[in-house]
């Protein structure tokens, strides 16, 4: 209870911080100078820090979570940032949330608590050797190669759904990662700073925030937010499993359900994520 609490706080603060960011980021018109033009307008506005204040909050009450429950936990109970993040817009577009809206937020609510119900998320080990994660950093080496070389070629909503799910593989990297440094907080902070793991960790966070903000400025909401937001808690999951040795419960016909209730999830955060952005889009 208490993991599940702290990641929807988690959901909540990422979700203020996006709203807030991608305004700001849409504002910074293109031109020369590309990402370190981006960059040094960001941080120069106070709006933009607040935001990755939030940002901030959110990825520690995230690792607090995953120090105490599963990635297969805590990550598919991100995807309820989309639920903080539609009223916000809406409030600021100054519109009432549709029977739309309300329809997919109880799919996505009923979903998740029949996912955790059904499933029984399992731990895993908190942390695994590098051998271990060869064969997963190959596969989203490669992913994320694809997807830098064809945000390089295009423009527009492509451009930004394609830097949006670079952003997603980050973040899901550095979730897995940070279960094993909160496990390594106890054994003090000379074996977090000497661990191969927080610096790979450090520079997927860094890497997935400098993407991101080039996916706002790239694209509408509507194109980045929905891709972010099911990648990330997608490739957590993943590496829960294929990693950490993390497990579903589930057997026989319930299997069906589980993949049912994924794909359920998957729909009504990709549906929410459409309406929060065009809502956050609205004078």
């Amino acid at each position: 209870m208490a993991a599940a609490g702290l990641a929807l706080l988690a959901a909540g603060l990422f979700a203020l911080a996006s709203a807030v960011q991608q305004r700001t980021a849409a504002a910074v018109p293109g031109g020369p100078g590309g990402g370190l033009r981006l960059v040094g307008t960001l941080a120069r506005s106070p709006r933009w820090w607040a935001g990755t204040l939030a940002d901030t909050g959110g990825y520690v009450a995230q690792a607090a979570a995953l120090g105490l429950g599963s990635l297969l936990l805590v990550q598919p109970l991100l995807v309820t940032t989309v639920l903080f993040a539609l009223p916000l817009g809406a409030r600021w577009a100054g519109r009432r949330l549709g029977r739309g809206d309300w329809l997919w937020a109880a799919v996505l609510v009923l979903a998740l608590a029949a996912f955790v119900v059904t499933g029984e998320p399992t731990a895993g080990a908190d942390a695994a050797g590098w051998r271990d994660w060869l064969p997963a950093w190959a596969v989203l080496g490669a992913a994320v190669g694809a997807c830098l070389l064809g945000a390089a070629l295009r423009r527009g909503t492509p451009r930004a759904v394609l830097l949006a799910l670079t952003t997603g593989v980050a973040y899901g990297l550095a979730a897995a990662l940070t279960k094993g440094v909160v496990d390594a907080l106890g054994d003090g902070v000379v074996a977090v700073l000497t661990s191969w793991s927080t610096w790979l960790l450090a520079a997927a966070l860094l890497g997935g925030t400098l993407v991101q903000q080039a996916a706002f400025q790239a694209g509408p909401l509507g194109a980045s937010l929905p891709a972010a937001t099911v990648g990330e808690p997608v490739v957590g999951a993943a590496l829960g499993i294929a990693v950490l040795g993390e497990r579903l419960r589930a057997g026989g016909a319930e299997w069906v359900l589980v993949s049912v209730l994924v794909a359920a999830m998957v729909a009504a955060t990709v549906a929410l994520a459409r309406s929060s952005a065009a809502a956050g889009a609205a004078p």
